[in-house]
């Protein structure tokens, strides 16, 4: 048998581990897999919140994100738009620094935090960016 490299894969579930052997080659080919950020404009899924659905839309040009959009955010009480009309800036400016997913929530602001969140990371994973 010919001297193969092998790489393991282990993988954690509620069932319990397992491992997978692989051959030294396949690394190339999961890399492959690897998915290319797109330019366009992606819109992420709506995430629901307790207080009404906020979604996403990201504008991606050469791999770099050049504009975020928040299209749906709960405006229904004073409340909401007050909260809103600080945090959502907040969002977008970060999301614009960091360049991904990898963001801090707004204090104040924890279901739209999450909700951006949540809708960002479909919109990135439309455009091909492993958020």
């Amino acid at each position: 048998m010919k001297n193969t490299k092998l790489i393991k894969l282990g993988a954690i579930c509620s069932l319990g581990a397992a491992i997978v052997v692989l051959p030294a080659q396949a690394n190339s080919a999961l890399a492959a897999t690897t998915i290319k950020a797109k330019s366009g404009t992606f819109l992420g899924s709506a995430a629901q919140t307790r207080f009404g659905a906020v979604q996403v839309a990201v504008t991606v040009k050469s791999g770099k994100i050049t504009k975020v959009a928040v299209p749906v955010y709960p405006t229904s009480q004073m409340r909401d738009q007050q909260i809103n009309s600080q945090a959502i800036p907040m969002l977008v400016q970060e999301v614009l620094q960091v360049q991904s997913a990898n963001i801090q929530g707004v204090g104040g602001a924890s279901y739209t935090s999450q909700g951006f969140y949540t809708s960002l990371v479909s919109a990135l994973s439309k455009a091909g960016i492993k958020a």
